[in-house]
C-alpha cells in the first residue's frame, strides 16, 4: 500500500472504530486515545497478510481498549457522586441504511445500557459490544479475543443475561422522544410543576453526574414530586450567567445542551417508556463537556 492508501483505508474505518472504543470505555478522550494508538499500529505494522483490514482494525483496537479498561478498573478511582458514560455524537447518516441495525446501534451507545456495561468485566464487555452492537460471529470474536469458542459463548451468554436483567426498558423512538424532551424544557422554563409532573412517571429516576466538580444531586433523585420539584426550582432559581440552550443527539437520542455564553454547562437526555418520561440524566462534570465546546 502507498501512504495515501494506509491512510485512507483507516479513515474509511475510523468511525466504526471509535464506536467499538466509546462503547468499551464510555469516555471520548480515552476512545480517541486508543484509536490513534490503533493507527499507529496500523501505519507501523506489516499489512501483506492483511487480507481483512476492518476486522484486523476492530481486533487492534478491541485489545487496546480492553487493555485501557484493565488499567482503569486496576486504579480503583473513587468517584463522587454518581457515575453516567461521557456524552457521544451521534449521527449514523447514511452509513446505517438499515433501520434494524441502526436500532440496534442506537440501543448500544445509550446512556442506560453504558452505565450496566461499567459492571461487566472487560472481556465480557468486549463480547458484548462486537456481538450485540456490530454483529460479528462468535467465531471471529473467538479469533480477535484469542480465546476458544466456547468460551466466548459463555461470555456472550454471561454478559447478555446481565445486561438483561439491568437494563431499564425504554422506547427509542426519536420524534417521541424529542416531542417529549421539548414539553419537559417548556414546562421547567415555565415553572409548571403540575405540567412537569404530568410528563413523568410516577417512578421517574434524575440520575446526576457532576463527579464533584459543579452541582448536581450526589444521590439519585426518585418519583415525580422530587424529580419535578429539583427541575423547576434549579429552573426558577438560574445561575447559569449567559445561558442559551441547544437541541442535538448525543447517544442517539435527543438531548438538551446548556451553555453558559459559549461553555458547555450541562446535558439533559431523557429516557422514555409508554410515553412519559422514566428517566432523567444530568451531566454537569465539566471534564465531559469538553467535547461538546467545538460544537
Amino acid at each position: 500500500m502507498t501512504a495515501d492508501t494506509v491512510t485512507d483505508v483507516f479513515e474509511e474505518h475510523r468511525p466504526v472504530l471509535l464506536g467499538v472504543a466509546y462503547r468499551m470505555l464510555g469516555r471520548v478522550a480515552d476512545a480517541e486515545d486508543v484509536v490513534q494508538e490503533a493507527w499507529l499500529r496500523w501505519a507501523g505494522a506489516d499489512r501483506t497478510e492483511v487480507r481483512e483490514p476492518r476486522a484486523y482494525l476492530v481486533r487492534i483496537t478491541t485489545r487496546l481498549a480492553i487493555d485501557r479498561l484493565r488499567q482503569v478498573k486496576a486504579r480503583g478511582e473513587t468517584y463522587v457522586g454518581p457515575w453516567l458514560p461521557e456524552p457521544y455524537v451521534t449521527d449514523f447518516g447514511d452509513t446505517v441504511p438499515d433501520t434494524a441495525e441502526r436500532a440496534v446501534l442506537a440501543d448500544s451507545v445509550s446512556l442506560a445500557v453504558l452505565v450496566v456495561l461499567e459492571s461487566l468485566s472487560p472481556l465480557e464487555r468486549a463480547v458484548f459490544v462486537l456481538r450485540e452492537a456490530f454483529g460479528y460471529p462468535y467465531a471471529e470474536i473467538a479469533g480477535m479475543l484469542e480465546r476458544g469458542e466456547p468460551a466466548v459463548r459463555q461470555l456472550a451468554g454471561r454478559a447478555r443475561k446481565h445486561v438483561e436483567e439491568r437494563r431499564p426498558r425504554y422506547e427509542v423512538d426519536p420524534v417521541q422522544r424529542r416531542d417529549l424532551t421539548e414539553r419537559f424544557l417548556a414546562a421547567a422554563e415555565e415553572g409548571d410543576l403540575e405540567g412537569l409532573m404530568s410528563l413523568l412517571t410516577p417512578d421517574v429516576r434524575l440520575v446526576g453526574d457532576s463527579g464533584g466538580k459543579s452541582k448536581a444531586p450526589l444521590r439519585v433523585l426518585e418519583t415525580a414530586d422530587k424529580v419535578g420539584r429539583f427541575i423547576v426550582g434549579v429552573a426558577q432559581k438560574g445561575g447559569i450567567p449567559d445561558l442559551s440552550i441547544r437541541f442535538l443527539e448525543l447517544n442517539a437520542g435527543p438531548a438538551i445542551l446548556a451553555l453558559s455564553g459559549d461553555k458547555p454547562d450541562s446535558v439533559f437526555q431523557l429516557d422514555v417508556l409508554d410515553g412519559r418520561i422514566q428517566s432523567v440524566y444530568v451531566i454537569r462534570n465539566p471534564d465531559k463537556l469538553r467535547s461538546l465546546a467545538a460544537l
